[in-house]
């Protein structure tokens, strides 16, 4: 079974905490070679605090993927990380949240899940459901180019909101992730389309797939 579901930054064990900021060092520092800071072979910033909630994708008690959320009300790295690397930010006000540090860790995704099983799409989805259960009106999210070209892929309805340069002289952008039906379905639609799942499961939350019903890919 492949469980996604949320936690508070409160209520992380000590192990969990350990397992969850070592994934994210290997992610964002030693593979993409992020400007992260790093303790102890760990990535956490000052945005790891009480606000910030995560989503993880276990399997078989090892986690996998993760994502996390902090409402625009409190500070966050869109409006004050990134803001000097935008000529300016005008984000749509209302119930929003913001989401950062999204990763997979392809190693123990491959292993657990096949190489072609669609743990990102299934990660973006689950972003969905979080945020219909909690009422919120959509996400805010930074990303690179590369991140931008896989999310349009999904069939997720983004809109893009800004557009700078990075530190490195690489185009970033600001998006609203919508959290509508529409969007929901699209991204169901292409799970489904390699892989057999229940519809109206898909469409829970907290999120759980019999990955034991894999079908071959197409």
């Amino acid at each position: 079974m492949l469980r996604i579901f949320d936690l508070n930054y409160r209520t992380l064990s000590k192990s969990s905490s350990e397992e969850f900021f070592t994934l994210r060092k290997e992610t964002f520092k030693d593979r993409l070679n992020w400007a992260v800071n790093c303790t102890d072979g760990m990535e956490f910033d000052e945005y790891d605090n009480s606000h910030a909630n995560y989503l993880f994708g276990v399997k078989d008690d090892t986690m996998i993927c993760s994502v996390r959320f902090i409402e625009m009300k409190y500070p966050n790295m869109i409006v004050n990380t990134f803001h000097p690397y935008f000529k300016k930010i005008d984000l749509p006000q209302g119930n929003f949240i913001e989401s950062s540090r999204f990763f997979v860790d392809k190693t123990r995704a491959k292993s657990l899940l096949g190489a072609r099983f669609p743990i990102s799409y299934i990660l973006f989805l689950s972003m969905i459901n979080y945020a219909r259960e909690h009422n919120y009106e959509g996400i805010f999210t930074l990303v690179s180019h590369p991140m931008l070209m896989i999310l349009k892929r999904s069939g997720w309805r983004i809109s893009v909101i800004e557009t700078g340069l990075s530190e490195k002289s690489e185009k970033i952008y600001i998006l609203l992730l919508p959290i509508d039906q529409e969007s929901q379905n699209a991204l169901i639609d292409k799970i489904l389309s390699g892989h057999s799942f229940g519809a109206d499961a898909m469409k829970t939350w907290p999120l759980e797939l019999n990955v034991g019903s894999i079908l071959q890919p197409k």
